[in-house]
């Protein structure tokens, strides 16, 4: 986004203020146009961070818990302009992406429900809306509205993906009476099984979206000390079920024994003019061999795979299985655990299999895409999960040699989506192909800190992701490596992203006091 961009935008909201006679109590529909015009006071740092939280009357949901953790936290952070970016972003998703939430607890049997954004369109993406919530359950504990909230999403994904596992995003229910994003390109995209268009958002396949769901349904019920009494169970156990058997389906090669196509329960095709947006192999993706992995047609940022085992989000799925075998257990379902521990067994012998290369400068690492064939693809993505991730994921320790060896890989120009201009504290990460060429993700830059115990490395990187806002004091989706000044970037606030930093800074305060 230019600067002319920004000074237009800016009339523009300055023009809705003027029409409504005020400047600071009306709420700006949607946040986006309250997002790209840096706001007062402004912290004292030569950075002048605004202040981006909206009026208190048009934020989305409020937790005390979070409002007291904010406080706290705030106080132990020296640098004026990081303790301004913190409070901005730790609850941004409280402030802006709850579309809808009921509370529930009226009866036995009305639990809560929540829908919860991305941004500026009425969708839920699983995995989006999942790590939205995720660094504000610790405070869930205290705050019992909070962990109705997070009991509500949990709700929602289980509803969803009950009645259809195969979407990457899913449209508001009609009882929250909220107008559902626009999806008209969904209507002509040749999906199997086919979706309902009254409930799907975008049918892609993405196994990190099953994966999310997983780790949020057993990260909330074990901070919830194990209890999953808010949770509607009965659905839930539906969700997990689909969810497990689709995963054992997708095991499956692409051919059988006498080389015929297998049954394949997935297929997405899509005209576009991006290769990306469509899936290879008539939609059924590229051509595997059985690994134990589990095949998918889609990347966590919605782009397609060339090779269908994604490692990481295989990794992924392998963690959040073993989790969700303990919560079964715990509910009675030993025959579905049993088959998620086998499943996550499975995954893990496939990664150390087939997912693994011999890197002529680095050694072994782990390749992002295989095929089962001998196929690899040496690169990493900025989106979580990615292979820089991989001990953020909990799928290996940050010193395992592997991971080591796949890490200088991934930070270096060995890695095709790896950018920077070579000049010292402007932002240098991981990129994505969905963003293009020469724009680094803060979300990467965050995950090169949170899964690094070097503490220059670590205070490089927030200093470098509290520069990169473009003056407006939010995390954006990507920023170009040649933007001195961060204004040239893709989504003028990205509350996925403002969540990993916000547990990034959380972290650095708890576990390295001062250092900020």
């Amino acid at each position: 986004m230019s600067s002319g961009t920004l000074l237009s935008a800016e009339a523009d909201m300055m023009a809705v203020f003027k029409s409504t006679g005020s400047l600071g109590r009306i709420c700006p529909t949607p946040y986006k146009q309250w997002s790209v015009v840096a706001h007062p006071p402004f912290s004292a740092g030569p950075l002048r961070i605004p202040s981006m939280r909206p009026p208190l009357e048009c934020r989305t949901f409020i937790s005390t818990a979070v409002e007291q953790a904010i406080a706290h936290i705030s106080a132990q952070i020296k640098d004026p302009d990081i303790r301004q970016l913190f409070s901005n972003i730790l609850p941004n998703t409280l402030d802006t992406a709850i579309a809808w939430h009921h509370a529930g607890k009226t009866t036995a049997l009305d639990f809560p429900y929540s829908f919860v954004i991305t941004g500026d369109i009425n969708a839920q993406w699983a995995r989006d809306s999942a790590n939205q919530l995720l660094p504000l359950l610790p405070y869930a504990a205290t705050d019992t509205n909070l962990s109705a909230l997070i009991a509500g999403l949990v709700n929602m994904q289980a509803e969803q993906i009950a009645a259809y596992p195969f979407a990457n995003a899913y449209k508001p229910p009609l009882r929250s009476g909220l107008v559902p994003g626009e999806s008209d390109w969904a209507k002509r995209d040749i999906v199997n099984p086919p979706p309902d268009l009254n409930l799907v958002f975008e049918a892609k396949f993405e196994i990190d979206s099953l994966a999310a769901f997983f780790k949020l349904s057993t990260s909330y019920w074990r901070q919830m000390q194990n209890s999953a009494e808010l949770l509607n169970v009965e659905v839930w156990r539906r969700a997990v079920t689909a969810s497990v058997d689709l995963l054992v389906q997708l095991q499956a090669p692409t051919f059988d024994a006498e080389q015929r196509l297998t049954n394949a329960t997935i297929r997405f095709v899509r005209t576009a003019n991006s290769g990306t947006e469509t899936s290879f192999g008539g939609g059924r993706g590229n051509p595997i061999r059985r690994t134990g992995m589990v095949r998918t047609l889609f990347r966590p940022s919605d782009d397609s795979v060339i090779f269908p085992f994604l490692v990481p989000a295989n990794a992924m799925l392998a963690v959040e299985l073993r989790s969700l075998a303990d919560m079964l257990d715990s509910l009675g379902d030993s025959a579905v655990a049993q088959t998620a521990r086998q499943l996550a067994g499975e995954i893990t012998h496939g990664i150390y299999e087939y997912g693994t290369a011999e890197h002529p400068t680095f050694g072994r690492v782990f390749a992002y895409e295989v095929d089962g064939y001998g196929s690899r693809l040496l690169m990493d993505d900025a989106n979580v999960p990615s292979l820089l991730a991989l001990p953020y994921l909990g799928f290996v320790n940050s010193t395992d040699p592997i991971y080591q060896n796949t890490r200088r890989l991934v930070l270096s120009p060995d890695n095709p989506w790896y950018f920077s201009n070579g000049m010292a504290g402007l932002l240098a990460g991981v990129g994505s192909p969905h963003t293009g060429f020469r724009r680094v993700w803060p979300m990467s830059v965050a995950i090169q800190a949170l899964t690094s115990s070097d503490r220059q490395e670590i205070v490089d990187s927030v200093r470098m992701l509290a520069a990169s806002t473009g003056g407006l004091g939010l995390l954006h989706e990507s920023v170009h490596v040649d933007s001195e000044n961060g204004t040239d970037f893709t989504r003028p606030w990205f509350a996925w992203c403002n969540g990993v930093v916000s547990e990034l800074i959380t972290r650095v305060v708890v576990e390295y006091p001062g250092l900020l």
